[in-house]
Order: structure tokens, then sequence, then C-alpha cells
């Protein structure tokens, strides 16, 4: 009998987020800052408006690209937030999750040795997503001193005639890093006379904590080369709904739409009727949310300080990424005894790449009780190691 699994699937490794996870579901008592999921409950309108849509029987497919009412608001939310304005028509294809988006997006612009340039730590998809659509991964090691920003140089060292997309995934999931207006400005020429195109994860953009976020795509020139994810997990607790969206070049977006015709047909349309609500009124909620993450973010900043634990200040998502160098052992072993001897779950800072080795990425969308007895817990571990 011939082999039945593929080997390029093979050689890609199961997700380091996942394996925390499933082992903390089974554990009694444990404290699980593992997962980068929201825990406030989608805001009740947005609900409202999924549950109304189920009574009038709005349970059929939708066009390919999704609604053309939210379609529409989508269009509208990204200039009023972005300052980018697209075509509801056909720059704009609704997908499920942002995760579709990666997915779809790299497999119709990459063509097989088409080199990927991928800032590392970053989400764990972007290069299984990558390599699975024939691209060749370069990866760049954010450095802790750029406070894991990428700086001109770093891209500039990384770019060759094979560069085909730069991947840039800003605020940053582990890390919470973001990247400001000048910083985006000094790889936007890059960009430009390398004549590369960019994937620019906004996933978390609503979930900055200094300025206003500025997208990649606003910049005089690089609407037309940037493919611009984002969705509704995050911003508007809408995990589950699994909804998301591409905004980008109308050509591109048409080739997206053909991959996703084939593999997923629309995304689920009550999601897509509660989406629309969450557009039009969603802002407020938004904003509570925001100030209740920056308040916990404040809070395990403090935590660390009092812990002596190095950790620089994100200002963006909802993680940190505490340094646990001084202890001499692997992300992966300091991890692990912590969730065995404390119950307390953390994500090894190499599930995001080799260059969080070192590191551990702790999610604050939790409450603060709970944050606050983790951090019990993580001091008295790391008083007992360095003991």
């Amino acid at each position: 009998m011939k082999k039945i699994t593929s080997e390029k699937v093979e050689q890609i490794k199961p997700s380091g987020i996942r394996k925390f996870f499933d082992i903390v579901s089974e554990m009694k008592d444990a404290i699980s800052l593992g997962v980068g999921e929201p825990d406030f409950q989608t805001p009740w309108h947005i609900r409202e408006e999924g549950i109304y849509s189920f009574e009038r029987g709005k349970t059929f497919y939708t066009s390919n690209s999704g609604l053309k009412d939210l379609r529409n608001e989508i269009s509208n939310y990204v200039d009023t937030h972005y300052n980018v304005k697209y075509n509801p028509d056909n720059e704009i294809l609704v997908t499920v999750g942002g995760s579709e988006a990666i997915d779809v997006g790299l497999r119709a612009m990459l063509n097989d040795g088409d080199e990927v340039i991928i800032p590392q730590p970053s989400y764990v998809s972007y290069a299984p997503c990558s390599f699975l659509a024939g691209g060749k991964n370069i990866i760049i090691d954010l450095k802790p001193e750029n406070e894991f920003r990428l700086t001109p140089e770093e891209l500039e060292n990384a770019v060759t005639p094979r560069t085909k997309v730069l991947i840039l995934p800003y605020p940053n999931n582990p890390t919470g890093a973001i990247m400001e207006k000048e910083d985006l400005e000094k790889i936007a020429k890059i960009i430009q006379e390398k004549d590369i195109f960019v994937l620019s994860d906004e996933i978390y953009a609503e979930l900055t904590y200094k300025g206003q976020h500025v997208s990649i795509a606003s910049f005089d020139g690089l609407k037309e080369r940037t493919l611009l994810i984002n969705g509704f997990s995050k911003a508007f607790a809408m995990t589950g709904w699994r909804l998301g969206y591409a905004c980008g070049n109308k050509e591109l977006i048409k080739q997206m739409t053909k991959i996703h015709q084939f593999s997923i047909m629309c995304a689920p349309t009550l999601s897509q009727y509660a989406a629309i609500e969450a557009l039009k009124n969603g802002d407020d909620d938004v904003k509570i949310m925001r100030e209740a993450y920056n308040q916990r973010r404040r809070f395990l900043l403090d935590a660390f300080r009092n812990m002596n634990l190095e950790c620089f200040e994100p200002f963006g998502a909802f993680y940190v990424f505490p340094c646990i160098k001084e202890f001499g052992m692997s992300s992966e072993e300091f991890a692990t005894k912590l969730l065995q001897e404390e119950k307390v779950a953390a994500v090894p800072g190499t599930a995001f790449g080799n260059s969080g080795e070192g590191y551990l990425r702790i999610s604050y969308a939790y409450s603060l009780e709970k944050l606050k007895i983790a951090m019990e817990r993580m001091k008295r571990f790391i008083t007992k190691l360095r003991g």
C-alpha cells in the first residue's frame, strides 16, 4: 500500500500553543494564560443580531465574497479607522477568520520558490501556510533591544531578487510589540524600492495602547501592494463566530476568492449578519474591552517588576513576553515546570520561532482575579528557582 500522507504536511510541527492548552484542560485547579481568546462575551447587541437573523431564516449561503452589506461596512470601517479606502465590490473578501485569509492570501500570491520574509517571534500560522503554498521562508529574528520591531536594516538585509512577500505581524502576537508611523515610514520606502508585497496581519489593530494604530496600506503607493487582513475575533470578542476579512488589490482578491470558492464556499451566514452590527455599533464595546485589557497589562508589568523579572513594555494585542533566560533552562522546560509545580500554563516562546527561546508568552485575555492568582503562583515558583 502506498504511503497515505503527504511528506510536506509531515514536515510541519503541531502548534506549540495547543499542546499546553490540551494538558491544562485536564488538570484540576490549573490556570491557563496560554490561549489568545478574550474572556469577554460577545456584546449582547451583536449576539442579538445573530439570533434575529437565525429567527428570520437567514441560514443560506451568501455570495462567495460575503454579504454586500457587510463588505460595505468593512469598507467604511477601514476607511474611518485606518484611512484606507477599498471598493466593496472587488477589493474585499470575507473569510472564515483571519487565519483563512492568511492561508488563501499566500496561496494566491506565491509561486514555488518565491521567498517570504517572516519576522519572528510571530503567529504560528505564517511559516506553515507559506511552506504549503510553495514559499521559501526567510526568517528575521527580531530583537528585544528594538522592542521586537522590524528595523529597515533587518528588512534590507533579508531581501533578495527572489523575495515576493513580507509578512508584517503588528500589533504582534506573541510579543505585544507595535510599529508606529515613523517605524512604518522607514520600511515603506524599502518595500517600494525592492518591489515586494506585504501581507499585513492587523487582527489586533484595535488593541493598541499607545496612540492610534497605523496601517502600512495607508502610505502612498502601498495600498496596491498590501494585503490587509483583519477580523472580529479579538476586538469584538467573536472568536467562535469564525469571521475575518482581507482587503487588497482587486486582481489578488479575485484569485483569493477563487480559492475560497472551491475550499470554503462562504463564511458563516449568521456570523456575517452579526458582524454588520459589530461594525456599525461596536466601537463603544471595543473601547470598554481595550481599557480593561490595558489595566491588566499594567498589572502584569508591575507584577514582573516586583519579581525582578525582565519584560519590555508591550503596547499592543493582549500578550506580555517576559524573559526567563536567567534561570538557565529552555522556554519549554520552564513552562513545563511552571505548569507541573504551580498549575499555571504559559506558552514557550519557541512556539513562535527559534528567536522566542528564553521567553514565555502570557496572555492577559483573562480576568484580573485569575491573573492575580497566577502571578502569586509564578512569584512563588521564581522564588524557589532563585533560592
